[in-house]
């Protein structure tokens, strides 16, 4: 019998709580916005609001922001034509940028 006992003890303390290491998916995700998507919106969500503002009128529904990293604001064009007026005024709109954002130390327009 104290074989048995002391084989039982032996396991016991070799065992791995494995439910520890699991993490509820609602947890994750929260952790993951609070983290990383929370700071980029705050980051950037000034920078959408002032180009919606400097953006010329004629072109605002021809134009839309879809991606902002490493300096450069990708913005993709529906024509060739309002494309070249966008690169036209792009200097300037990208100085007002700059000024009213600091934070996103934007470096320049990309069109696509």
């Amino acid at each position: 019998m104290e074989e048995i006992e002391r084989i039982e003890q032996a396991v016991k303390g070799r065992q791995i709580k494995r439910y520890d290491r699991f993490v509820k998916i609602g947890q994750a995700a929260e952790q993951f916005i609070a983290g990383q998507v929370l700071p980029q919106q705050k980051k950037y969500g000034d920078l959408v609001e002032v180009w919606e503002q400097v953006l010329p009128e004629e072109l605002s529904s021809h134009c839309e922001i879809v991606d902002i990293s490493g300096g450069s604001l990708s913005v993709k064009v529906d024509s060739p034509s309002h494309k070249y007026e966008l690169h036209l005024c792009s200097p300037a709109i990208l100085k007002e940028l700059q000024k009213e954002c600091p934070g996103a130390r934007l470096t320049k327009i990309k069109l696509l």
